[in-house]
Formats: structure tokens, C-alpha cells, sequence
């Protein structure tokens, strides 16, 4: 592909991305404000409307894929826009659900910095944190549970099923932390319940919505796994090569926290000198310096944990387009669905 093909392909990534952060941005700042004050002032810093001190700020809540991908469903599976209108409360309701995981990932994970500032943990305390999460979740159920749509009480069953296999994810996550040996077959299912899951999710709420029969609902949730998982590849490769200045998070941040994310295990298990020498690394005492963290990069990249990530993030993505096209038999019906999944899919190129 062309630089200038791609240029114009993320550009409609971007422009879709900015209509569904558009689209829903009112009711989720709506359902936010019905919030406890207490709970109000850290959904609204993290979220970026305010910063630490209850002052508005110019920032956003993220890139809102996930609604974006709600409601690209809609359309996708009606082939119309109205669809899609109806789908914002489920939309926000993802996109809730999704930061509430985020709140808990960072103090999980001890992150210390979300897009480009600091974490709602390190301002307002772990604890805080933990309930605004928790307190976001509730707004996610309350949202579908209001909601006069004929969809939504599925919608709602879905969207709890969900959760749980995200909490079995990250279970799974932090268990691998504390094992010597994980195997890459784990670890694959371990991202695809993290991470597809909720994006097959996002799908499927979006095919329910627009009216979709089981199969196709079914379907769209194989193609938003398939597509999660890519996701996670890319996300992973940027956790270990990603410029801060985009991530808003310190170089080699996964390295440094010795987690055992896709392209580590890959290389983990490939039996090889860099293999042993990324094992050491990942065993030895101490945070690692600045010389460790580029030998442990540079391990990962020898061991071939580089390039079969980049590879199976293709292939996942291939997967992802063969269900789509049973839901969505003529993909040019598609056309939002498959912008996301290659913009996902050429973050870290």
C-alpha cells in the first residue's frame, strides 16, 4: 500500500473516530454528572474533561474505538445511518465499561501515566480509583437498563457476560506474572478474553441494535475478537517500541514491568540464545536500568517475538474479515468496520 492510499485510509479512521467520540461524548458526560460528586470529579479527570482540581480541561476520553465500532456495526448490518443513532446508548455503555477497566488496569498494573498525565490512582488515591471504576460500570448497566430500546435487555446480559470473561483475563494476566514458564496458547487466550472480548462485544451490540438475526450477531462478535486480538498484538509491540510521545506512557513500559505480553512469550518460547538471555532479564532482581531495558527490547526482537506479532496480528485480521463477510455479505457495507480494523492494525508500522 501506498504512503499516500494509507495517509488517506487513516485519515477516514480518524474522521470516524471523531463522529462517534462526537455522537457519544453527550451521554456519557450526561451520565457522568449523575454521578456522586465524589465519584463525579475522577471519572471527569480521567476522562480528561477536568484536571485535578475540578477545572475544565480541552482533553478527550481516548480514541473511542470501541463506540465507534458500535455503531459502525449498526450500519454495517442495516445499511443505514439511523441505525446507528440508535445505538449510541449501548455505544456510550462500551465505552464506560471499557474505562472502567482502565481505572483498574492502571492501579493493577501500577501505571502512573494515561494519556500524557498522570493517573486517577496517583491523584486521587488507589482506593478512589478503584470505587470510580466500579462506579462507572454501574452507569454502563443503568444505561442499557433505562433504555426503551427492544435490544437492550440483551444488550445488557451481553455486556455483563463480558465483563466477567474481562476479569477472568486479567486474572489470568496477573497470574502470568507470578509464573516462571507461560505458554503462547495461554497467552492468546488470555488477551482474546482481556481485550476481544469486549470489542466482540461492541459488535455484536451494535448488530442487536440495528435488528440483526442471531447468526449475524454471532458473527460480529467472531470478527470484533478476531480484530481485538490484532489489536493487542499492535498494542503490545507499542508497549515495548512505542514513542512516549504517543502513548503517553515511558519507553519500554511492559518490559519494565516485566509483563509477559504476546511478542515476550513469542520470544520466550523459541528457544534460543535470546530467549535465555530475555529469561535472565525477566529473572533477575531489581527494576531494570536503561541498559537492561534496550537488551531486553533487543532480545525480544532477535527471538523473532517481533516479527511472528506482526504477523499474527495479519493473520488475525484475515480471520476477522472471512466473519464479517457472514454477517456483512457484500463488504462494501462494511466500509467503517474495515477502516477501524487497518487502522488498529498500522498503529505501530
Amino acid at each position: 500500500m501506498d504512503t499516500f492510499t494509507q495517509h488517506r485510509e487513516g485519515r477516514e479512521a480518524a474522521d470516524l473516530l471523531e463522529r462517534s467520540r462526537t455522537a457519544v461524548d453527550p451521554v456519557l458526560r450526561g451520565a457522568v454528572r449523575s454521578l456522586p460528586e465524589s465519584m463525579r470529579r475522577i471519572a471527569a479527570y480521567h476522562f480528561g474533561w477536568q484536571d485535578a482540581d475540578g477545572l475544565p480541561t480541552s482533553g478527550h476520553a481516548g480514541k473511542a474505538i470501541r463506540p465507534a465500532l458500535v455503531l459502525a456495526a449498526a450500519r454495517a448490518v442495516s445499511g443505514r445511518t439511523d441505525s446507528a443513532e440508535q445505538a449510541v446508548r449501548p455505544a456510550a455503555a462500551v465505552e464506560l465499561v471499557h474505562n472502567f477497566t482502565l481505572l483498574h488496569d492502571d492501579v493493577i498494573d501500577h501505571d502512573r501515566t494515561r494519556r500524557h498525565r498522570p493517573t486517577a490512582w496517583t491523584v486521587f488515591g488507589v482506593a478512589n480509583a478503584i470505587l470510580a471504576g466500579d462506579a462507572l460500570h454501574a452507569l454502563a448497566v443503568r444505561i442499557l437498563a433505562q433504555d426503551a430500546h427492544p435490544a437492550a435487555t440483551e444488550a445488557a446480559g451481553r455486556l455483563s457476560a463480558c465483563v466477567l470473561e474481562l476479569c477472568d483475563g486479567q486474572y489470568a494476566d496477573c497470574a502470568f506474572e507470578h509464573r516462571p514458564e507461560v505458554t503462547l496458547e495461554e497467552c492468546l487466550s488470555m488477551a482474546e478474553a482481556k481485550t476481544g472480548a469486549l470489542l466482540g462485544c461492541a459488535c455484536a451490540l451494535g448488530a442487536l441494535y440495528a435488528g440483526a438475526e442471531p447468526a449475524a450477531v454471532k458473527a460480529m462478535d467472531a470478527f470484533g475478537r478476531a480484530a481485538g486480538l490484532a489489536f493487542q498484538l499492535i498494542d503490545d509491540l507499542i508497549g515495548i517500541w512505542g514513542d512516549p510521545a504517543t502513548t503517553g506512557k515511558p519507553a519500554g513500559a511492559d518490559l519494565v514491568a516485566r509483563k509477559k505480553s504476546l511478542p515476550v512469550v513469542a520470544a520466550l518460547t523459541s528457544d534460543s540464545p535470546a530467549a535465555a538471555e530475555l529469561a535472565a532479564l525477566y529473572a533477575a532482581e531489581g527494576p531494570l536500568d536503561d541498559i537492561a531495558l534496550r537488551r531486553a527490547a533487543e532480545a525480544v526482537e532477535a527471538a523473532g517475538g517481533r516479527d511472528w506479532a506482526q504477523s499474527e496480528a495479519c493473520v488475525r485480521m484475515a480471520a476477522a474479515i472471512d466473519h464479517l463477510a457472514r454477517a456483512v455479505p457484500d463488504l462494501g457495507e462494511a466500509g467503517d468496520l474495515l477502516s477501524l480494523a487497518e487502522f488498529v492494525t498500522r498503529r505501530s508500522r
